[in-house]
C-alpha cells in the first residue's frame, strides 16, 4: 500500500501497513520550523526536477509576498507567465467525456459489484460490525467522474531554491476563479542564505489525468489507477464468492482506526504548528488511499478547498464523500515524490528511466513500476500465491480486458526491481 507523506516536516509520505494506503503528494518535503524526524512519516511533496523551469530574471530570487493561506486574483496574462496558461483540453468540462470514453458505467459496476455502498455490499454487510444503514455508494461511477471534474480545475506549483529542493513555497491555482493561494512555505525559504539561490518551479495540472497520451495509454492509466486502489481497499480472498477480484473498493476506512483498536489521534507534533489537530478529531486512514495524519489532512484540504481547516475540522468528510475520496487518490497519483516520478507519467510513457533507474530494474515503464511508485516495499515480487502484487496485477488484467486493451508484453509485476 502506498503511503502518505506529510508536508513541511521533512517527511510526508507515510506508509501505513494495515489495511490502508497512505499517500504522498509532491516534491521534497518542506520543513516549517520543525526539524526532520525519523518516525516513519514521510512528506507528501517531492522534488519534480524534470518539470522544473526557472523564473524570469525579475523573480529569480524573490518569493511570494502572500502569507500562507492568503490568495490573489490573477489576470490571464499573469496566469500565462506564471502558470504556463490554462489549456482548454484540460478544463473540467472535458472530464465526463474523458472517463466515459475509457470505461462505461455498466462495465465499471460489473468490475466492482461489491464496492462500498452498492446493493451487493448491503447484502454482504448486513448484520456485520461495519454495517451502516445509510451508507451511500461511496465508490460510485458518478463520484469518480465528479472527482475527475473537480481536480481538473486545480493546478499546483512548487517553487524551490536551486540546490535545496526541500526549501519550498507551494501554491494552488483555481483555474475557473483565477485565484492563486499560497498553500505552504518553508520557514527558511527567505533566509539570507537561501535568498541567494535561484527559484525553480514545478507545475502540475491535475486536468491532465486520463487526458494525455494515446487512447490505449489513457485506458491503461485508468485501469492502473483503479487496480491499485482496488488492491488497497479490497475485501476479497482466494475463495471469495464470484472471485477475489470482484471485491475491490470494499473498504474506505482503516479498521483499527475506525473501531478504536488503535486509539491514536494521528497528530504529528512536528507539523502541529502548521496543521493543528482539532480537539476530539482523529486523522486515521480514510478514503481510497487511506489518508492519514494531521499534516496530510491539512495539506489535501489546502489543495482541494484552498483552506487547510476544512478537513482538519471535519476529517470524516474523506470517508463520507466519495467524490472527495477519489480526489485525494487522483492528487496522489498525479504528483511526483522525490526520487519517484508520478504514476501518471510512468503509465503514459511520459517518464523516461535513467541509467540509474535501469540499474535498479526500473527500465520497463508500465504497471509494475506504478506499484513501485506507490509502494517500494513490494519490490522484487512476482505473481505468486500470497503476493500482494498478484492481486494488483490481477485487477489490472481484469480491467484492461474489460476495456479491450492488449497488455501483452507489459511488465506487471516487480520482479527484479529495487526501490527508487
Amino acid at each position: 500500500m502506498p503511503e502518505w507523506s506529510k508536508l513541511l516536516s521533512g517527511k510526508l509520505i507515510h506508509r501505513t501497513i494495515c489495511c490502508s494506503l497512505g499517500v504522498a503528494l509532491i516534491l521534497t518535503p518542506l520543513t516549517v520550523s520543525a526539524a526532520s524526524s525519523s518516525n516513519g512519516k514521510q512528506s507528501a511533496l517531492s522534488h519534480a526536477s524534470q518539470f522544473a523551469v526557472k523564473h524570469t530574471d525579475k523573480a529569480k530570487f524573490e518569493g511570494s509576498l502572500l502569507a500562507v493561506g492568503e490568495n490573489r486574483f490573477l489576470t490571464l496574462n499573469e496566469i500565462g507567465q506564471q502558470w504556463d496558461g490554462i489549456d482548454p483540453e484540460y478544463k473540467p468540462d472535458k472530464a465526463v467525456e474523458a472517463v466515459k470514453s475509457l470505461l462505461s458505467q455498466k462495465d465499471y459496476e460489473a468490475l466492482f459489484p461489491n464496492r462500498l455502498g452498492s446493493p451487493a455490499w448491503y447484502e454482504v454487510a448486513k448484520g456485520k460490525e461495519y454495517f451502516k444503514g445509510d451508507q451511500k455508494d461511496y465508490f460510485s461511477y458518478n463520484n469518480l467522474i465528479d472527482a475527475v471534474t473537480e481536480v481538473a480545475n486545480i493546478k499546483l506549483k512548487v517553487s524551490s531554491r536551486k540546490g535545496s529542493p526541500g526549501v519550498q513555497e507551494i501554491y494552488r491555482l483555481d483555474k475557473d476563479a483565477r485565484i492563486e493561494t499560497l498553500v505552504a512555505r518553508s520557514s527558511d525559504f527567505n533566509s539570507t542564505k537561501n535568498k541567494k539561490q535561484e527559484i525553480v518551479t514545478a507545475i502540475i495540472d491535475f486536468g491532465t489525468f486520463l487526458k494525455e497520451g494515446f487512447k490505449k495509454d489513457r485506458k491503461r492509466e485508468l485501469a492502473a489507477f483503479l487496480a491499485n486502489l482496488s488492491h488497497e481497499t479490497g475485501g476479497g480472498w482466494s475463495t471469495a464468492p464470484g472471485g477475489e477480484l470482484k471485491w475491490g473498493l470494499f473498504w474506505n476506512e482503516n479498521i483499527a482506526g475506525r473501531t478504536g483498536t488503535n486509539p491514536s489521534a494521528f497528530v504529528d507534533e512536528a507539523s502541529a504548528a502548521l496543521y493543528p489537530g482539532v480537539k476530539d478529531k482523529r486523522y486515521y486512514g480514510r478514503g481510497p488511499i487511506m489518508l492519514s495524519w494531521n499534516f496530510n489532512y491539512g495539506l489535501f484540504s489546502s489543495i482541494i478547498y484552498g483552506d487547510k481547516n476544512v478537513l482538519l475540522s471535519n476529517p470524516e468528510i474523506v470517508a463520507a464523500d466519495g467524490k472527495v475520496g477519489f480526489m485525494t487518490a487522483i492528487l496522489f497519483w498525479m504528483t511526483p515524490q522525490d526520487p519517484k516520478p508520478s504514476a501518471h507519467d510512468v503509465i503514459i510513457n511520459k517518464w523516461k528511466p535513467t541509467k540509474a533507474h535501469i540499474a535498479k530494474g526500473l527500465g520497463q515503464p508500465g504497471f509494475g513500476i506504478t506499484i513501485m511508485v506507490l509502494n517500494g516495499l513490494e519490490a522484487n515480487l512476482g505473481e505468486t500465491e500470497g503476493s500482494s502484487v498478484k492481486r494488483r496485477a490481477g485487477h489490472y488484467r481484469d480491467i484492461t480486458k474489460t476495456m479491450g486493451v492488449d497488455i501483452t508484453g507489459e511488465k506487471v509485476d516487480t520482479l527484479g526491481m529495487q526501490p527508487f
